[in-house]
Protein backbone atom coordinates (compact mmCIF):
# COMPACT_ATOMS: atom_id res chain seq x y z
CA UNK A 1 0.00 0.00 0.00
CA UNK A 2 1.57 3.25 -1.22
CA UNK A 3 1.11 6.37 1.69
CA UNK A 4 1.91 9.91 1.50
CA UNK A 5 2.70 11.05 4.68
CA UNK A 6 2.26 15.32 5.54
CA UNK A 7 5.82 17.03 4.60
CA UNK A 8 6.54 19.05 7.61
CA UNK A 9 9.00 21.55 5.50
CA UNK A 10 10.38 18.20 4.58
CA UNK A 11 9.98 16.40 7.32
CA UNK A 12 7.58 13.38 6.96
CA UNK A 13 5.11 13.26 9.70
CA UNK A 14 2.71 10.08 9.91
CA UNK A 15 -1.13 10.62 11.13
CA UNK A 16 -3.17 8.57 12.83
CA UNK A 17 -5.78 10.42 10.51
CA UNK A 18 -5.64 9.06 7.00
CA UNK A 19 -8.25 9.19 3.71
CA UNK A 20 -7.84 7.20 0.92
CA UNK A 21 -7.58 7.78 -2.44
CA UNK A 22 -9.32 4.93 -4.87
CA UNK A 23 -9.55 4.22 -8.57
CA UNK A 24 -12.91 5.26 -9.51
CA UNK A 25 -14.04 2.49 -11.42
CA UNK A 26 -12.76 -0.47 -9.34
CA UNK A 27 -12.74 1.31 -5.96
CA UNK A 28 -9.20 0.03 -5.86
CA UNK A 29 -7.17 1.99 -2.72
CA UNK A 30 -4.39 3.48 -4.78
CA UNK A 31 -2.69 5.25 -2.03
CA UNK A 32 -3.65 6.51 1.82
CA UNK A 33 -2.91 9.53 2.46
CA UNK A 34 -1.76 10.49 6.63
CA UNK A 35 -3.56 13.95 7.02
CA UNK A 36 -2.70 17.28 8.41
CA UNK A 37 -4.69 19.47 11.00
CA UNK A 38 -4.76 23.48 11.22
CA UNK A 39 -3.26 23.00 14.48
CA UNK A 40 0.17 21.46 12.97
CA UNK A 41 0.13 24.15 10.26
CA UNK A 42 0.24 26.27 12.91
CA UNK A 43 2.62 25.17 14.71
CA UNK A 44 5.29 24.66 11.48
CA UNK A 45 4.27 28.27 10.21
CA UNK A 46 6.38 29.70 13.06
CA UNK A 47 9.16 28.29 10.99
CA UNK A 48 8.23 29.22 7.50
CA UNK A 49 11.29 31.88 7.77
CA UNK A 50 13.55 29.03 7.69
CA UNK A 51 12.19 27.36 4.53
CA UNK A 52 12.81 31.16 2.50
CA UNK A 53 16.21 30.97 4.67
CA UNK A 54 17.36 27.71 3.02
CA UNK A 55 16.42 29.35 -0.17
CA UNK A 56 18.53 32.10 -0.08
CA UNK A 57 21.71 30.06 0.68
CA UNK A 58 21.97 29.14 -3.21
CA UNK A 59 22.41 31.50 -5.73
CA UNK A 60 19.38 32.24 -7.82
CA UNK A 61 20.47 31.48 -11.23
CA UNK A 62 21.87 28.21 -9.70
CA UNK A 63 18.13 27.61 -8.25
CA UNK A 64 17.05 28.02 -12.07
CA UNK A 65 19.17 25.27 -13.36
CA UNK A 66 18.01 23.27 -10.68
CA UNK A 67 14.19 23.92 -11.70
CA UNK A 68 15.48 22.97 -14.95
CA UNK A 69 16.92 19.63 -13.76
CA UNK A 70 13.85 19.19 -11.59
CA UNK A 71 11.55 19.47 -14.59
CA UNK A 72 13.99 16.39 -16.40
CA UNK A 73 12.97 14.37 -13.17
CA UNK A 74 9.22 15.15 -12.97
CA UNK A 75 8.73 13.77 -16.63
CA UNK A 76 10.91 11.21 -17.11
CA UNK A 77 12.56 10.19 -13.40
CA UNK A 78 11.58 7.19 -11.28
CA UNK A 79 11.07 9.21 -8.25
CA UNK A 80 11.02 7.83 -4.06
CA UNK A 81 7.17 9.43 -4.11
CA UNK A 82 5.90 8.78 -0.18
CA UNK A 83 7.01 4.67 0.54
CA UNK A 84 7.19 3.59 -2.61
CA UNK A 85 8.77 4.65 -6.54
CA UNK A 86 6.90 5.98 -9.21
CA UNK A 87 7.66 6.04 -12.86
CA UNK A 88 6.18 8.92 -15.42
CA UNK A 89 3.59 5.78 -16.75
CA UNK A 90 2.57 5.32 -12.82
CA UNK A 91 1.83 8.72 -11.96
CA UNK A 92 -0.14 9.04 -15.27
CA UNK A 93 -2.13 5.52 -14.20
CA UNK A 94 -2.47 6.93 -10.93
CA UNK A 95 -3.74 10.50 -11.99
CA UNK A 96 -5.79 9.18 -14.63
CA UNK A 97 -7.49 6.73 -12.13
CA UNK A 98 -8.49 9.02 -9.08
CA UNK A 99 -9.62 12.44 -11.07
CA UNK A 100 -11.17 10.65 -14.42
CA UNK A 101 -8.75 12.67 -17.04
CA UNK A 102 -7.64 10.24 -19.89
CA UNK A 103 -4.25 8.96 -19.38
CA UNK A 104 -2.86 10.75 -22.38
CA UNK A 105 -3.98 13.83 -20.59
CA UNK A 106 -2.30 13.63 -17.76
CA UNK A 107 0.74 12.71 -20.25
CA UNK A 108 0.42 15.97 -21.45
CA UNK A 109 0.29 18.31 -18.51
CA UNK A 110 3.01 16.72 -17.17
CA UNK A 111 4.65 18.52 -20.63
CA UNK A 112 3.42 21.74 -19.78
CA UNK A 113 4.98 21.57 -16.22
CA UNK A 114 8.07 20.07 -17.17
CA UNK A 115 8.45 22.93 -19.95
CA UNK A 116 7.62 25.33 -17.41
CA UNK A 117 10.69 24.25 -15.40
CA UNK A 118 13.15 23.95 -18.04
CA UNK A 119 12.11 27.54 -19.10
CA UNK A 120 12.43 29.10 -16.15
CA UNK A 121 15.13 31.75 -17.26
CA UNK A 122 12.70 32.62 -19.70
CA UNK A 123 9.87 32.93 -18.09
CA UNK A 124 11.40 34.65 -15.17
CA UNK A 125 12.83 37.39 -17.72
CA UNK A 126 9.66 37.90 -18.84
CA UNK A 127 7.67 37.62 -15.23
CA UNK A 128 10.19 40.30 -14.04
CA UNK A 129 10.45 42.19 -16.93
CA UNK A 130 14.13 42.42 -17.37
CA UNK A 131 15.15 42.26 -13.60
CA UNK A 132 18.03 40.20 -12.64
CA UNK A 133 16.90 37.61 -10.17
CA UNK A 134 20.42 38.64 -8.16
CA UNK A 135 18.05 41.94 -7.24
CA UNK A 136 15.50 40.00 -5.31
CA UNK A 137 18.01 37.90 -3.55
CA UNK A 138 19.84 41.11 -2.12
CA UNK A 139 16.58 43.20 -1.90
CA UNK A 140 18.63 46.06 -3.83
CA UNK A 141 20.07 46.74 -6.93
CA UNK A 142 21.10 49.33 -9.61
CA UNK A 143 19.43 49.08 -13.06
CA UNK A 144 21.29 49.62 -16.43
CA UNK A 145 19.93 53.45 -16.12
CA UNK A 146 21.94 54.35 -13.16
CA UNK A 147 19.06 54.06 -10.77
CA UNK A 148 18.63 52.00 -7.59
CA UNK A 149 15.68 49.72 -7.14
CA UNK A 150 15.00 47.51 -4.26
CA UNK A 151 12.03 45.09 -4.00
CA UNK A 152 10.98 43.19 -0.65
CA UNK A 153 9.68 39.85 -0.37
CA UNK A 154 5.94 39.88 1.02
CA UNK A 155 5.85 36.48 2.77
CA UNK A 156 8.25 33.73 2.88
CA UNK A 157 6.55 31.32 1.57
CA UNK A 158 3.57 31.19 -1.03
CA UNK A 159 0.62 29.18 0.64
CA UNK A 160 -1.43 27.03 -2.40
CA UNK A 161 -4.84 25.33 -1.46
CA UNK A 162 -4.27 23.54 -4.96
CA UNK A 163 -7.91 22.20 -7.29
CA UNK A 164 -8.21 18.34 -8.27
CA UNK A 165 -9.79 18.85 -11.56
CA UNK A 166 -7.27 20.44 -13.64
CA UNK A 167 -3.80 19.67 -13.35
CA UNK A 168 -2.61 22.02 -15.71
CA UNK A 169 -2.88 24.75 -13.39
CA UNK A 170 -0.12 23.57 -11.17
CA UNK A 171 2.83 25.36 -13.90
CA UNK A 172 1.40 28.49 -11.56
CA UNK A 173 3.38 28.22 -8.28
CA UNK A 174 6.68 26.61 -9.78
CA UNK A 175 8.51 30.02 -10.37
CA UNK A 176 8.33 30.67 -7.00
CA UNK A 177 11.20 28.39 -5.99
CA UNK A 178 13.97 30.00 -7.76
CA UNK A 179 12.27 33.32 -6.24
CA UNK A 180 13.74 32.11 -2.94
CA UNK A 181 10.27 31.84 -1.96
CA UNK A 182 9.49 28.66 0.13
CA UNK A 183 5.94 26.87 -0.80
CA UNK A 184 2.71 25.19 1.52
CA UNK A 185 0.84 23.14 -0.42
CA UNK A 186 -2.56 21.81 0.05
CA UNK A 187 -2.97 18.58 -1.91
CA UNK A 188 -6.30 18.46 -3.67
CA UNK A 189 -8.08 14.92 -2.12
CA UNK A 190 -7.95 13.39 -5.20
CA UNK A 191 -5.29 15.00 -6.96
CA UNK A 192 -2.12 14.30 -4.18
CA UNK A 193 0.03 12.94 -7.50
CA UNK A 194 0.97 16.20 -8.63
CA UNK A 195 2.65 18.27 -5.67
CA UNK A 196 4.18 14.87 -4.16
CA UNK A 197 5.78 14.17 -7.54
CA UNK A 198 7.18 17.38 -8.03
CA UNK A 199 8.48 17.67 -4.90
CA UNK A 200 10.40 14.69 -5.39
CA UNK A 201 11.59 16.24 -8.50
CA UNK A 202 12.62 19.02 -6.72
CA UNK A 203 14.53 17.14 -3.67
CA UNK A 204 16.45 15.02 -6.46
CA UNK A 205 17.54 18.27 -8.24
CA UNK A 206 18.54 19.42 -4.87
CA UNK A 207 16.36 22.15 -3.55
CA UNK A 208 16.38 21.88 0.14
CA UNK A 209 13.78 19.81 1.35
CA UNK A 210 13.13 22.34 3.81
CA UNK A 211 11.73 24.34 1.33
CA UNK A 212 8.08 22.83 0.71
CA UNK A 213 5.40 21.87 2.85
CA UNK A 214 2.96 19.23 1.97
CA UNK A 215 -0.46 19.33 4.11
CA UNK A 216 -3.06 17.49 2.59
CA UNK A 217 -6.08 17.81 4.82
CA UNK A 218 -9.42 18.28 5.39
CA UNK A 219 -11.07 21.85 4.61
CA UNK A 220 -9.72 23.44 7.83
CA UNK A 221 -6.35 23.30 6.61
CA UNK A 222 -6.87 25.51 3.58
CA UNK A 223 -8.57 27.90 5.54
CA UNK A 224 -5.38 28.30 7.91
CA UNK A 225 -3.30 28.65 5.10
CA UNK A 226 -5.31 31.51 3.75
CA UNK A 227 -4.85 33.02 7.34
CA UNK A 228 -1.46 32.32 8.39
CA UNK A 229 0.86 32.65 5.02
CA UNK A 230 1.09 36.37 3.92
CA UNK A 231 0.22 35.44 0.52
CA UNK A 232 -1.93 32.48 -1.05
CA UNK A 233 -3.37 31.18 -3.96
CA UNK A 234 -6.50 29.05 -4.23
CA UNK A 235 -8.47 27.35 -6.71
CA UNK A 236 -12.39 27.00 -6.61
CA UNK A 237 -16.08 28.31 -7.58
CA UNK A 238 -17.00 31.76 -7.93
CA UNK A 239 -18.17 31.95 -4.53
CA UNK A 240 -14.91 31.51 -3.54
CA UNK A 241 -13.50 34.01 -5.54
CA UNK A 242 -16.40 36.43 -3.99
CA UNK A 243 -15.51 35.45 -0.29
CA UNK A 244 -11.81 36.43 -1.13
CA UNK A 245 -13.03 39.77 -2.96
CA UNK A 246 -10.67 42.59 -1.78
CA UNK A 247 -7.95 40.54 0.24
CA UNK A 248 -4.56 41.59 -1.25
CA UNK A 249 -3.47 38.59 0.31
CA UNK A 250 -5.36 36.48 -1.63
CA UNK A 251 -4.88 35.28 -5.35
CA UNK A 252 -8.02 33.72 -6.26
CA UNK A 253 -8.36 31.30 -9.54
CA UNK A 254 -12.04 30.78 -9.95
CA UNK A 255 -14.50 30.30 -12.98
CA UNK A 256 -12.89 31.67 -16.02
CA UNK A 257 -16.11 32.87 -18.33
CA UNK A 258 -13.46 32.73 -20.99
CA UNK A 259 -14.72 33.73 -24.67
CA UNK A 260 -14.51 34.41 -28.07
CA UNK A 261 -15.82 37.36 -29.61
CA UNK A 262 -16.55 38.34 -33.61
CA UNK A 263 -16.14 41.40 -34.46
CA UNK A 264 -18.13 43.02 -37.50
CA UNK A 265 -15.62 42.76 -40.03
CA UNK A 266 -14.66 38.73 -39.66
CA UNK A 267 -17.80 37.18 -38.67
CA UNK A 268 -18.94 36.62 -42.31
CA UNK A 269 -15.64 34.79 -42.92
CA UNK A 270 -16.93 32.64 -39.44
CA UNK A 271 -16.23 29.24 -41.39
CA UNK A 272 -11.94 29.92 -41.41
CA UNK A 273 -12.33 29.70 -37.42
CA UNK A 274 -13.78 26.37 -36.80
CA UNK A 275 -11.17 24.55 -35.87
CA UNK A 276 -10.23 27.12 -33.62
CA UNK A 277 -13.70 27.48 -31.83
CA UNK A 278 -13.16 23.53 -31.61
CA UNK A 279 -10.27 23.34 -30.15
CA UNK A 280 -10.84 26.47 -27.98
CA UNK A 281 -14.11 24.62 -26.62
CA UNK A 282 -13.16 20.70 -26.81
CA UNK A 283 -9.53 20.95 -25.13
CA UNK A 284 -8.54 19.46 -21.79
CA UNK A 285 -11.86 18.25 -21.83
CA UNK A 286 -13.23 21.63 -21.60
CA UNK A 287 -12.27 21.29 -18.05
CA UNK A 288 -10.26 24.30 -18.11
CA UNK A 289 -10.94 28.17 -17.27
CA UNK A 290 -9.19 28.94 -20.48
CA UNK A 291 -11.39 26.75 -22.14
CA UNK A 292 -14.15 28.78 -24.30
CA UNK A 293 -17.67 28.82 -22.71
CA UNK A 294 -19.43 31.66 -25.03
CA UNK A 295 -19.03 32.76 -28.95
CA UNK A 296 -20.67 36.35 -29.02
CA UNK A 297 -21.54 36.92 -33.01
CA UNK A 298 -23.22 40.03 -34.23
CA UNK A 299 -24.95 37.69 -36.77
CA UNK A 300 -24.17 34.01 -38.42
CA UNK A 301 -24.91 33.03 -34.43
CA UNK A 302 -27.41 29.92 -35.50
CA UNK A 303 -25.02 29.16 -38.24
CA UNK A 304 -21.73 28.99 -36.39
CA UNK A 305 -23.70 26.87 -33.38
CA UNK A 306 -24.68 24.23 -35.75
CA UNK A 307 -21.15 24.37 -37.37
CA UNK A 308 -19.85 23.43 -34.03
CA UNK A 309 -22.45 20.83 -33.04
CA UNK A 310 -21.71 19.19 -35.76
CA UNK A 311 -18.19 18.48 -34.93
CA UNK A 312 -18.33 18.42 -31.57
CA UNK A 313 -21.30 16.32 -31.11
CA UNK A 314 -18.68 13.36 -33.21
CA UNK A 315 -16.89 12.78 -29.43
CA UNK A 316 -17.90 10.22 -27.51
CA UNK A 317 -16.70 9.12 -23.91
CA UNK A 318 -13.33 6.18 -24.21
CA UNK A 319 -11.80 4.62 -21.69
CA UNK A 320 -9.03 6.64 -19.87
CA UNK A 321 -6.15 3.94 -21.69
CA UNK A 322 -7.57 4.62 -25.15
CA UNK A 323 -4.54 7.44 -26.66
CA UNK A 324 -7.89 8.69 -28.17
CA UNK A 325 -10.03 9.81 -25.29
CA UNK A 326 -10.91 13.15 -25.14
CA UNK A 327 -14.13 13.29 -22.23
CA UNK A 328 -13.08 13.25 -18.63
CA UNK A 329 -15.09 11.23 -16.47
CA UNK A 330 -17.33 12.62 -13.37
CA UNK A 331 -16.28 10.10 -10.64
CA UNK A 332 -18.48 11.81 -7.76
CA UNK A 333 -21.69 10.45 -7.50
CA UNK A 334 -24.54 12.26 -9.33
CA UNK A 335 -22.51 15.84 -9.94
CA UNK A 336 -22.87 14.95 -13.82
CA UNK A 337 -26.49 14.14 -13.31
CA UNK A 338 -27.18 17.48 -11.84
CA UNK A 339 -25.17 19.29 -14.19
CA UNK A 340 -26.92 18.02 -16.95
CA UNK A 341 -30.75 18.89 -15.38
CA UNK A 342 -29.41 22.29 -14.52
CA UNK A 343 -29.03 23.22 -18.37
CA UNK A 344 -32.58 21.34 -19.30
CA UNK A 345 -34.22 23.78 -16.48
CA UNK A 346 -32.01 26.23 -18.13
CA UNK A 347 -33.18 25.90 -21.49
CA UNK A 348 -37.01 26.37 -20.85
CA UNK A 349 -36.53 29.88 -20.43
CA UNK A 350 -37.15 30.55 -23.96
CA UNK A 351 -34.22 32.60 -26.49
CA UNK A 352 -31.65 28.87 -26.02
CA UNK A 353 -31.61 25.89 -27.87
CA UNK A 354 -29.27 22.74 -27.16
CA UNK A 355 -27.95 22.57 -30.95
CA UNK A 356 -26.26 19.53 -30.63
CA UNK A 357 -28.88 17.18 -29.53
CA UNK A 358 -29.72 16.86 -32.93
CA UNK A 359 -26.39 15.37 -33.94
CA UNK A 360 -25.37 13.11 -30.91
CA UNK A 361 -25.68 9.69 -30.55
CA UNK A 362 -28.36 9.50 -27.50
CA UNK A 363 -28.04 11.72 -24.37
CA UNK A 364 -26.13 14.38 -22.98
CA UNK A 365 -25.82 12.50 -19.95
CA UNK A 366 -23.67 8.54 -20.06
CA UNK A 367 -23.96 6.50 -16.72
CA UNK A 368 -21.16 3.74 -16.28
CA UNK A 369 -22.11 3.15 -12.88
CA UNK A 370 -18.94 3.90 -11.02
CA UNK A 371 -18.78 7.21 -13.19
CA UNK A 372 -20.21 9.26 -15.47
CA UNK A 373 -19.74 11.40 -18.90
CA UNK A 374 -21.13 14.57 -20.36
CA UNK A 375 -21.43 14.59 -23.93
CA UNK A 376 -19.96 17.90 -25.90
CA UNK A 377 -22.85 20.46 -25.44
CA UNK A 378 -23.44 23.69 -27.81
CA UNK A 379 -26.61 25.92 -27.12
CA UNK A 380 -27.33 28.91 -29.05
CA UNK A 381 -28.75 31.81 -27.22
CA UNK A 382 -30.50 34.56 -29.43
CA UNK A 383 -29.54 37.77 -26.18
CA UNK A 384 -26.74 37.86 -24.31
CA UNK A 385 -29.49 37.97 -21.17
CA UNK A 386 -30.34 33.92 -21.42
CA UNK A 387 -28.85 32.64 -18.22
CA UNK A 388 -26.85 29.91 -20.32
CA UNK A 389 -25.59 33.33 -22.64
CA UNK A 390 -22.69 32.76 -19.78
CA UNK A 391 -22.76 29.65 -18.27
CA UNK A 392 -19.84 27.38 -17.85
CA UNK A 393 -19.23 24.10 -16.86
CA UNK A 394 -16.33 21.01 -16.25
CA UNK A 395 -17.05 19.60 -20.10
CA UNK A 396 -16.92 20.83 -23.28
CA UNK A 397 -19.95 23.42 -22.77
CA UNK A 398 -20.18 26.46 -25.03
CA UNK A 399 -22.98 28.70 -26.06
CA UNK A 400 -22.99 30.85 -29.36
CA UNK A 401 -24.71 33.91 -28.46
CA UNK A 402 -26.78 36.44 -30.52
CA UNK A 403 -25.05 40.19 -29.83
CA UNK A 404 -24.03 43.08 -31.67
CA UNK A 405 -20.47 44.30 -31.45
CA UNK A 406 -21.38 47.69 -30.01
CA UNK A 407 -23.01 45.82 -27.30
CA UNK A 408 -20.52 42.92 -26.46
CA UNK A 409 -17.60 44.24 -23.73
CA UNK A 410 -20.60 45.59 -21.81
CA UNK A 411 -22.61 42.36 -21.82
CA UNK A 412 -19.86 39.97 -21.40
CA UNK A 413 -19.07 40.25 -18.17
CA UNK A 414 -15.79 39.22 -16.41
CA UNK A 415 -13.49 36.90 -18.84
CA UNK A 416 -10.25 35.58 -17.86
CA UNK A 417 -9.10 34.69 -21.68
CA UNK A 418 -11.04 36.98 -24.61
CA UNK A 419 -10.06 35.99 -27.79
CA UNK A 420 -11.44 38.74 -30.29
CA UNK A 421 -11.36 37.62 -34.14
CA UNK A 422 -11.26 42.01 -35.79
CA UNK A 423 -8.70 44.22 -37.54
CA UNK A 424 -11.18 47.16 -36.70
CA UNK A 425 -9.18 49.86 -34.58
CA UNK A 426 -12.08 51.35 -32.32
CA UNK A 427 -12.96 48.03 -31.15
CA UNK A 428 -9.57 46.86 -30.31
CA UNK A 429 -9.31 50.28 -28.50
CA UNK A 430 -12.27 49.05 -26.76
CA UNK A 431 -10.82 45.66 -25.98
CA UNK A 432 -8.07 46.96 -24.50
CA UNK A 433 -9.82 49.79 -21.79
CA UNK A 434 -11.60 46.87 -20.95
CA UNK A 435 -10.56 46.26 -16.99
CA UNK A 436 -13.01 43.05 -16.63
CA UNK A 437 -10.72 40.97 -19.14
CA UNK A 438 -7.60 39.55 -17.81
CA UNK A 439 -5.99 37.83 -20.67
CA UNK A 440 -6.41 39.46 -24.36
CA UNK A 441 -5.70 37.49 -27.50
CA UNK A 442 -6.03 39.83 -30.81
CA UNK A 443 -6.32 37.17 -34.08
CA UNK A 444 -6.76 33.93 -33.99
CA UNK A 445 -5.43 32.30 -31.05
CA UNK A 446 -7.26 29.36 -29.11
CA UNK A 447 -8.14 30.56 -25.95
CA UNK A 448 -6.29 27.80 -24.48
CA UNK A 449 -3.16 28.56 -26.30
CA UNK A 450 -1.25 30.23 -23.06
CA UNK A 451 2.44 31.56 -23.86
CA UNK A 452 4.46 30.95 -20.81
CA UNK A 453 6.26 34.28 -21.12
CA UNK A 454 3.02 36.22 -20.46
CA UNK A 455 1.70 36.42 -17.04
CA UNK A 456 -1.67 34.89 -16.28
CA UNK A 457 -3.97 35.80 -13.76
CA UNK A 458 -1.88 38.18 -12.35
CA UNK A 459 1.91 38.36 -12.24
CA UNK A 460 3.35 35.79 -9.48
CA UNK A 461 6.43 38.51 -8.92
CA UNK A 462 4.01 41.33 -8.79
CA UNK A 463 2.39 39.55 -6.09
CA UNK A 464 4.91 37.82 -3.82
CA UNK A 465 7.39 41.47 -3.87
CA UNK A 466 6.54 45.03 -3.43
CA UNK A 467 8.75 47.43 -5.31
CA UNK A 468 9.84 50.14 -2.38
CA UNK A 469 11.93 53.34 -1.67
CA UNK A 470 15.70 52.57 -1.17
CA UNK A 471 18.58 54.62 -0.67
CA UNK A 472 22.46 54.08 0.14
CA UNK A 473 24.87 56.23 1.49
CA UNK A 474 26.23 56.98 -1.44
CA UNK A 475 23.70 58.38 -4.35
CA UNK A 476 23.42 56.72 -7.82
CA UNK A 477 24.79 59.56 -10.10
CA UNK A 478 21.28 60.40 -11.13
CA UNK A 479 20.65 60.73 -7.85
CA UNK A 480 23.13 63.40 -7.14
CA UNK A 481 22.30 65.22 -10.61
CA UNK A 482 18.70 65.37 -9.27
CA UNK A 483 19.97 66.45 -6.14
CA UNK A 484 21.62 69.53 -7.71
CA UNK A 485 19.14 70.82 -10.01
Amino acid sequence: MLELPVLRFGTPYESLEKTQVKNFETGEVLAEVHQANAGVLRMDMRKAKNARAALRKIAPHDLVKMCGEAGEYYLNGTLEVGTGTQSQDDFCELQSASTGLPVEMCRANMHKAAFVLKEMDNILDALTRGLPLDVLAKGYGVEDRGVTVSYQANSPVLGCVLPSNSPGVHTLWLPVIPMQIGLVLKPGSTEPWTPYRMQAAFKKAGIPAEAIGLYPGPHEVGGAITELCQRAMIFGSQKTVEQYAGNPNVQVHGAGFSKILFGEDKIDDWEQYLDLMETSVYANSGRGCINASSIYAPRHGAEIADALARRLAKHEPKAMADPDAGLSAFTTEGVAEAVSEMIDDELKTPGAEEVTAKYRNGERLVKKGSHDFLKPTVIHCDSPDHPLANAEYMFPFVSVVDCPQKDMIKKIGFTLVCTALTDDPDFRAELMDATHIDRLNIGPVPTIALNWLQPHEGNIVEFLYRARAFQTEAPTPVAKQLETA
